[in-house]
């Protein structure tokens, strides 16, 4: 399966060297990310658990007491990776719509944005994070509390979008904000999860048109000329 991710040639740093300590740090940052990278990938296919150091050396192709100078234990390694994956997530869901037009445009771009993450294989195993919430849903501790964490993130920026579109009087008056939100989430999940499951393809048109639904049903007439102008309708 294709992925997005780039698994360049990894190094580790030399202590003794006549490089710059400036130098040496944004080469130790850069195989960090390489192999944080990775780690996701690997994540995203054989979960969280599936990471050890031991394992992540023979991936990346690095010394054990190389990575572990990166990682001291395991517990580390996941709160890396999933902190890794939501800048991944960032990169190809939020920037792509960062200058949209703010409010029911901005809302709307956000969700096809994140269809297309689902759909185009940014990870080996699909969504990381879909993974991720069904392999710690039931297991309390720090990873789920950061994988939670960006759970609350996501949903509180779908709100905060779909807020701005009511202070711009593109969504109806008494519109639930939190109860929209819950709902065009809802469709997404269901169409990765087809995804993922049968590799129905068709199940990301048929979210579109939900949340198109959705999104239409709860604007205002300026909130469909907003959309319509911008070929979101």
């Amino acid at each position: 399966m294709a992925t997005n991710i780039e698994r360049p040639e990894l190094t580790v740093a030399v202590v003794q060297s006549d490089e710059p300590a400036d130098g040496r740090r944004v080469r130790g940052d850069r195989t960090r990310q390489a192999i944080l990278a990775r780690a996701v990938d690997i994540a995203s296919v054989e979960g969280l658990e599936g990471l050890s150091l031991g394992r992540l050396a023979k991936e990346a192709d690095v010394s054990k007491s190389g990575l572990f100078a990166h990682f001291g234990s395991k517990l580390e390694l996941q709160l890396e990776t999933v902190r890794a994956a939501s800048e991944i997530f960032e990169e190809h869901v939020w920037l792509p719509v960062a200058d949209a037009d703010p409010g029911i445009v901005q809302l709307a771009a956000l969700m096809e944005s994140w269809l297309r993450y689902f759909r185009d294989d940014t990870f080996s195993g699909g969504c990381f994070f879909s993974n991720a919430y069904h392999e710690f849903d039931s297991r309390p501790g720090p990873v789920r509390d950061e994988i939670a964490a960006q759970k609350r993130r996501w949903m509180a920026a779908v709100v905060y979008h779909a807020g701005v579109a009511a202070r711009l009087a593109q969504l109806k008056p008494g519109t639930d904000l939190e109860q929209l939100a819950f709902e065009i989430d809802a469709a997404g999940a269901m169409a990765n999860s087809l995804w993922q499951l049968e590799r129905d393809a068709e199940a990301f048109g048929r979210a579109e048109t939900a949340i198109r639904s959705r999104l239409h049903g709860a604007s205002t007439a300026a909130g469909r000329r907003a959309l319509a102008a911008a070929g979101l309708t």
